[in-house]
């Protein structure tokens, strides 16, 4: 990479480049009462600067709330990708409440949920007096079922001594809990076997049959979430609604003016899960343990309640294995339908599944009338041996198929290849203003990475640049003389790298790789290097703990480096010095072979389109992005970016994926780096601050709720 190319690159890069708006070449139309309003909101001595003493009026937040605000009057559909430190939570709250309307914010997952409604919108309330009624409105996952806690009170079979706790916690914590929703109880992890017990689902849920429908928690949350003027939802949330009309956001959505779409690169990921079809092993062994669990306890010997479910849990272990075939997956792998679907062994596992639901399903017939919880059963029983004889059958002619197979279940997925008929549907259904956001949608100026598979081609675009001075504050390194990806000493050496930046560093890096066999592969690496050399530093590798934990002792003790893959490439917050050099293994390409790659990359070929160019490059960008935004979190931050990839300085598309990333000045030697890294540790120490971030604002925040610093709503 050349000094000038670089100069290029960053220039291209900057904020004042990013910052184009579809609307920049129109004459600019009088300011409607909102956008008076917003502007009057943000200004220096506006009610957020009164409530709080470090704010000051940032330009990319403030043209993002004004581009909010204009979507909001004219009831049209706007797109804003937002680089880290705008400030875009605020950019479209502040609009949001201050226009009056009744609003539907869906956000990626149930921590950034309670991010916006227990700290961001109670602040903003706050600063402008207003008494708006908000509400939380999570899946069924998260609440408590009452009538599933009794049951299990007499016929649950806990696996070891930790979950009988964990149940006679819950028991405790049921007594005196309003919401009922599980992240009030601190400490419980979400894989908890307990939960699933405890829980309630579309499958097994009662309705009003149910005898504690009246005191039902997921009702409850229904009943405020419409009253209320502003309901925080999730993605997964919207999307299975609009396919199940389980959650009540189908009767949310037809009286809000406004829905805005936080995080929205996940959308689509989360429209896939719900719009097309699973059969699963999991759902069958749940069909099974409630079967036997209700068969027992209220019509013990009127079926063979035991062998029934026994077949069922047969089933579901003859179609894993047919399935898995010799394959041993350490974790989940996806494989093509056409490998298994032609094979004798899957259609009479399937055939055998079909049968067992069968025979559930006359066994259920038979006791009927006993109560609700047979009725539910038997239409789980039907809707299984459907699913069972459906994959059967060939698919549909716009829907693609594979499967998901892990260490223990398997999956059979149908699915469409995007979100947008789904979309363009709901776009279509009256007039209200649409909102979506997130710091990575596309890299060009109209978002097409993310506006066309969610059919929003005609959306209004506007991009706004991070205000951070990453060309002070951060600097990339791209080893030239490295292993190529494919060769077997990349990993090895990817994690000498990392553990020379480390010992500069006394630590404070993440380590992101692309698949699960370079994580395990680097972390064993990187442990065996400090052990040789006598190092005072700790690996930390997902899948170790959980991923909070992880990231709380990565925090407590920064002396270390943390291995991650898929899920720590995003949403995850470590500001200030506690990270400070983030190393990725290599360019973040969708694997070719994935079967939903392979069948979004024959439409685009069927349509005379490059595929690598306008899919393989613009995934990688995206990805890319995301992996280095971990790097700075607060315009204090300072750090080195690592991508141990030499395609990224020596490919023509290099140019391309390098200008997606923020404006870093670029090393050419690794002494260079290393000294960056010397110097950012000898700056540390000099001040004295050791793990305590900018400004006092250290710890954690995996978009959780840490203590507020000053400034608090120019950075949300």
């Amino acid at each position: 990479m050349s000094d000038s190319s670089s100069q290029d690159d960053a220039s291209a890069a900057s904020p004042q480049a990013r910052a184009h708006s579809a609307w920049d070449d129109e004459r600019v139309p009088v300011l409607s009462e909102l956008e008076q309003s917003v502007r009057a909101a943000f200004d220096t001595g506006g009610p957020l600067s009164r409530c709080d003493p470090g704010y000051a009026p940032r330009e990319p937040q403030l043209q993002m709330a004004m581009a909010v605000a204009r979507a909001i009057a004219e009831r049209e559909a706007l797109v804003v990708e937002a680089g880290t430190g705008v400030g875009k939570t605020f950019a479209y709250l502040v609009p949001a409440l201050l226009s009056g309307t009744r609003a539907l914010i869906s956000t990626a997952t149930k921590s950034l949920q309670d991010q916006l409604f227990l700290r961001d919108l109670p602040r903003l309330l706050q600063a402008f007096a207003m008494p708006l009624r908000i509400a939380l409105l999570k899946g069924r996952s998260s609440y408590l079922c009452l009538h599933r806690l009794e049951h299990a009170r007499q016929t649950a079979s806990l696996p070891d001594r930790r979950a009988i706790a964990q149940l006679a916690r819950i028991e405790r914590w049921a007594l005196e809990t309003r919401s009922g929703d599980f992240a009030e109880l601190d400490g419980l992890d979400e894989r908890s076997p307990v939960i699933p017990i405890v829980s309630s689902t579309r499958d097994n849920c009662l309705g009003t049959d149910c005898p504690s429908y009246r005191n039902c928690h997921v009702v409850k949350a229904r009943r405020e979430a419409l009253e209320a003027d502003l309901v925080v939802v999730n993605h997964h949330l919207f999307f299975a609604d609009l396919v199940l009309r389980d959650s009540g956001v189908a009767e949310l959505l037809p009286s809000v003016d406004l829905a805005v779409f936080d995080e929205a690169h996940q959308l689509a990921e989360a429209g896939l899960n719900f719009l097309g079809r699973v059969l699963g092993s999991a759902q069958v062994f749940d069909l099974a343990r409630d079967l036997l669990a209700q068969g027992l306890a209220q019509a013990r010997g009127l079926q063979e309640w035991q062998d029934l479910a026994g077949g069922l849990e047969a089933a579901a272990r003859t179609l894993r294995l047919a399935c898995a075939d010799s394959l041993q997956p350490r974790g989940l792998i996806k494989l093509r339908w056409q490998e298994r679907a032609g094979r004798a062994a899957f259609a009479e596992s399937l055939a055998d599944l079909a049968c067992a639901a069968d025979a559930a399903e006359h066994a259920l017939e038979a006791v009927l009338e006993m109560g609700p919880d047979f009725q539910r059963l038997h239409e789980r029983a039907v809707a299984l041996g459907e699913l069972a004889r459906r994959f059967s059958q060939p698919a549909e002619a716009d829907a693609v198929r594979w499967i998901d197979l892990g260490q223990h279940q398997v999956r059979l997925v149908e699915s469409p290849l995007d979100i947008r008929d789904a979309m363009h549907e709901q776009l279509e259904r009256g007039p209200r203003a649409w909102v979506f956001t997130s710091a990575t949608l596309g890299e060009d100026e109209q978002l097409r990475w993310f506006t066309e598979p969610a059919g929003l081609a005609d959306a209004r675009t506007l991009r706004v640049g991070s205000p951070f001075d990453y060309a002070a504050h951060a600097r990339l390194y791209v080893p030239r003389r490295f292993p190529k990806p494919g060769e077997p000493a990349h990993a090895q050496q990817v994690a000498l790298l990392a553990a020379r930046c480390a010992r500069e560093l006394g630590g404070r890096c993440f380590v992101l790789t692309t698949t699960l066999r370079a994580l395990q592969a680097i972390g064993e690496a990187l442990r065996e290097d400090f052990d040789s050399q006598g190092d005072a530093l700790r690996v930390l590798v997902q899948g170790s703990a959980p991923k909070r934990q992880l990231l709380q002792q990565f925090v407590q003790d920064p002396a270390a480096v943390l291995v991650g893959s898929a899920s720590f490439w995003e949403g995850i917050d470590v500001p200030g010095d506690d990270l400070q050099c983030v190393l990725i293994d290599k360019l973040p390409f969708p694997p070719p072979n994935d079967p939903l790659v392979e069948a979004r990359v024959a439409r685009l070929e069927a349509e005379g389109r490059n595929a690598f160019a306008e899919y393989f490059i613009a995934e990688a960008a995206i990805a890319l992005k995301q992996g280095a935004g971990r790097l700075i979190r607060t315009e204090l931050d300072k750090g080195l970016l690592v991508v141990c990839d030499s395609r990224l300085a020596g490919m023509n598309y290099g140019r391309r994926l390098r200008q997606s990333l923020p404006p870093m000045t670029p090393l050419m030697h690794e002494e260079e780096a290393l000294d960056w890294l010397a110097a950012l540790r000898d700056a540390r120490e000099k001040a004295g601050r050791v793990g305590t971030g900018p400004a006092g604002q250290g710890g954690l925040s995996e978009r959780g709720l840490p203590n507020l610093p000053p400034g608090f709503f120019g950075l949300s």
